[in-house]
């Protein structure tokens, strides 16, 4: 198969890293942006790579620099925006080039854009990247959507741009149409959760127990060398150390307490619902960052909703504890992540490898960690109800932490102490591991208020209750 020739549309902070990767690694790169500008800094800054990179000004041109077959890839963002480059590309296009979605977009919207372009005589690939400017620099990984004929000019390309993981490419081919924006949806999803658990532990730690960001710090860099070895755990002790060199105060002391969302981790929950599983833990990291927007109604009511919890402030919590209490936390909400991930190859049959996801997702994206080899192993073994949190590994590793992420998230809410996402991972965890629940009151009341009938345990069929 003949390796596509590339171009890049949407020249920014990813698009320009992504760029310089390709000629990095060997690739002559057509750039088209709306701002020229933009192109000519970019080749300007790329030292001796910028005789792979070609500035174009306009789509037809760089369709016009670039031999057949073309991959274009779009680093536009989501939305309209690569609809009116899909548009600008179609009329130039040549049969056996590609187009490729490697922003943020929404899945369905992939799945109707893969339509549309094949319909046209093309191709196209919904590529989620994982990484950041850095990663798509020096090595992201990604996870690609499509048919195997729309993947096959372009795998050398990506492989060769991707992260490694002990020589092992982060990317892979996981489904046709939106499969891999579904994946990098949940994976954003899953990232939500974790930066959550992080920021509760944190937040236990100075508001519980006093401490301040740089007496903290070590203890997130002790646990980056355990089982909590991630990149996200590693750049918190990273960030908590920081010292602001304006005033000398803690750099995250600060920063305002108000977070940011593109909106993967809303649509990981909104997907969720719509296929019957549970986020709770995502959506909890989710109603978190909500909240954190309402800063001026949270000032207001710290001096109106009083706590009379009495707590003191001092050796609250027992270290072991909170790290075994983020460990069980983050296998719980990988174990949501992955279901979720079923859910939708289910119903859209991608036949999605499970196992292949842990791995890319072991170097290059913000999720890894060293709980992704274990995951890519139980899934390559005989799972229980397909879950994860039943595997001969997790199970019993489960079982040893849990008590701890009770101690802990008892103590928080004892104390007044907010941890949604701990409370709906313990939560979570009770509620499945319940041979028998309480929904038969609920069905009991559904039938009672709207006649929907229910299930026996001791006949088939419906039935309606003597109300």
């Amino acid at each position: 198969m003949t390796t596509a020739s590339m171009g890049v549309i949407g020249v920014g902070t990813m698009g320009s890293a992504l760029a310089l990767n390709m000629a990095e690694k060997g690739h002559n790169v057509a750039l088209y942006n709306l701002d020229l500008k933009t192109i000519d800094a970019l080749i300007e800054s790329a030292g001796e790579l910028a005789p792979k990179l070609k500035k174009t000004e306009s789509i037809e041109a760089l369709v016009t620099a670039m031999p057949s077959p073309r991959a274009i890839l779009l680093m536009v963002p989501a939305g309209k925006p690569v609809d009116l480059s899909i548009d600008a590309l179609l009329p130039h296009l040549e049969e056996g080039d590609t187009i490729i979605d490697g922003g943020n977009s929404d899945f369905r919207e992939t799945q109707r854009r893969t339509a549309h372009v094949e319909a046209a005589g093309f191709r196209y690939l919904g590529v989620g990247v994982s990484g950041g400017e850095e990663g798509a620099r020096h090595g992201p990984s990604m996870m690609v959507g499509g048919t195997p004929q729309a993947w096959e000019p372009i795998q050398e390309v990506l492989e060769a741009i991707s992260a490694k993981f002990e020589g092992d490419p982060c990317v892979a081919h996981l489904g046709p149409d939106g499969a891999g924006h579904f994946v990098k949806t949940v994976h954003n999803g899953i990232e939500y959760a974790d930066m959550q658990l992080i920021a509760e532990v944190y937040g236990l730690l100075r508001d519980g127990e006093g401490r301040a960001a740089p007496d903290i710090a070590p203890l997130f860099k002790r646990w980056n060398e355990g089982a909590l070895q991630s990149y996200l755990i590693g750049i918190t002790g990273e960030v908590l150390a920081a010292t602001d060199p304006q005033t000398g105060k803690p750099m995250v002391d600060v920063i305002v307490d108000k977070a940011g969302q593109k909106g993967t981790g809303r649509w990981t929950v909104i997907e969720a619902i719509r296929m019957g599983q549970s986020a709770s833990i995502i959506e909890a990291a989710v109603g978190a960052r909500v909240l954190s927007s309402e800063r001026d109604t949270r000032q207001i009511a710290e001096d109106i909703l009083k706590d009379a919890s009495g707590c003191d402030v001092v050796d609250q919590f027992d270290e072991a504890d909170l790290e075994s209490a983020l460990l069980v936390g983050r296998i719980l909400a990988y174990a949501q992540g992955f279901r979720i991930l079923k859910a939708a190859s289910d119903e859209f049959g991608w036949d999605i490898d499970y196992a292949r996801v842990a791995e890319i997702w072991r170097a290059g994206c913000i999720i890894r960690s060293s709980l992704l080899d274990d995951i890519a192993q139980a899934f390559r073994g005989d799972l229980p109800d397909d879950r994860l949190i039943l595997s001969d590994h997790f199970a019993p590793l489960i079982n040893e932490h849990i008590a701890p992420l009770r101690r802990v998230v008892s103590k928080a809410i004892l104390c007044g102490l907010p941890v949604q996402a701990l409370a709906s991972a313990i939560a979570w965890f009770d509620e499945i591991r319940q041979a028998r629940g309480t929904a038969d009151l609920i069905q009991g009341q559904r039938d009672f208020f709207g006649n929907h009938g229910f299930e026996r345990l001791d006949a088939e069929g419906a039935h309606h209750g003597p109300w």
